[in-house]
């Protein structure tokens, strides 16, 4: 088999950025989409993948994106890393348009590039043997609740609830389904986002947390998992600091043994 190739979405930076940075320095050829063409150019230029400039959440974009893929080669693996959050408001009080907003890009993203690529993973076993690869980053907060989670919290249960029916549905080919959800990650982009821009909001959730992960923690994870041996499925991997034992039990200042 000849160099293997992955789809990563949400590649402009963060998480995603990093697992390109990861799968190229293992040699694979990627395909790096997000909607931000110019942090894509910069992270072709820095690392050589190819990059495709795609909002997931339009059906449309999607279309290119697979009629691009088909067109360009094979595809071994899928990552769906697109994702955020928006607002700690409770239920009763937060914005009908951020849940909106939250379901399109956590869960029918999803969907959108899962069906799109599906196809094309069953090309490449065809043509050229061996596995594939679906890998879809959620959050523990797929699978445990926190107050303000509202929106995030349904959102990612449902991204969760989807790689499980799909690890269902796809019984039976050699397509592995492998979910990552990682808890407290420190990336510059995250927190700003769920906050409006608000710097000092976002900066606080991680002050005094010794050492939360970062990216580049979660590409090692996606990536290893990916490059175990084909008949291993790592169903679900749970990442979390070793400060975080839930998401509303964080340790702040240093860690030391009880007394």
């Amino acid at each position: 088999m000849g160099t293997r190739r992955v789809v990563v979405t949400g590649a402009s930076s963060g998480i995603g950025a990093a697992t390109v940075r990861l799968f190229r320095e293992k040699g694979w050829d990627v395909v790096g989409v997000a909607r931000r063409a110019d942090r894509l150019a910069a992270l072709a230029a820095e690392t050589g993948a190819t990059v495709f400039t795609a909002d997931l959440t339009s059906q449309a974009d999607v279309d290119a994106l697979r009629d691009f893929l088909a067109e360009s080669g094979p595809v071994h693996a899928l990552v769906n890393n697109a994702g955020g959050a928006l607002g700690l408001d409770s239920v009763e009080n937060s914005s009908i348009e951020d849940w909106a907003w939250m379901f399109e890009i956590n869960v029918l993203a999803v969907k959108r590039v899962t069906s799109a690529v599906l196809p094309l993973l069953r090309a490449a076993i065809r043509t050229d043997g061996g596995s594939a690869d679906i890998v879809t980053v959620t959050s523990i907060a797929g699978h445990v609740a926190y107050l303000g989670g509202g929106g995030y919290n349904a959102a990612k249960f449902a991204a969760h609830a989807l790689m499980e029916v799909l690890r269902l549905e796809l019984n039976g080919e050699p397509i592995r389904v492998i979910e990552v959800a990682p808890g407290m990650v420190k990336t510059d982009e995250f927190g700003l986002v769920r906050f409006g821009g608000d710097a000092e909001k976002a900066a606080a959730a991680y002050a005094g947390v010794p050492n939360p992960l970062v990216a580049e923690d979660i590409a090692e994870t996606i990536v290893s998992s990916v490059e175990r041996p084909p008949h291993v499925n790592l169903d679900l991997i749970t990442i979390k600091p070793v400060a975080q034992a839930a998401p509303t039990r964080v340790a702040r200042g240093p860690l030391a043994p009880k007394d």
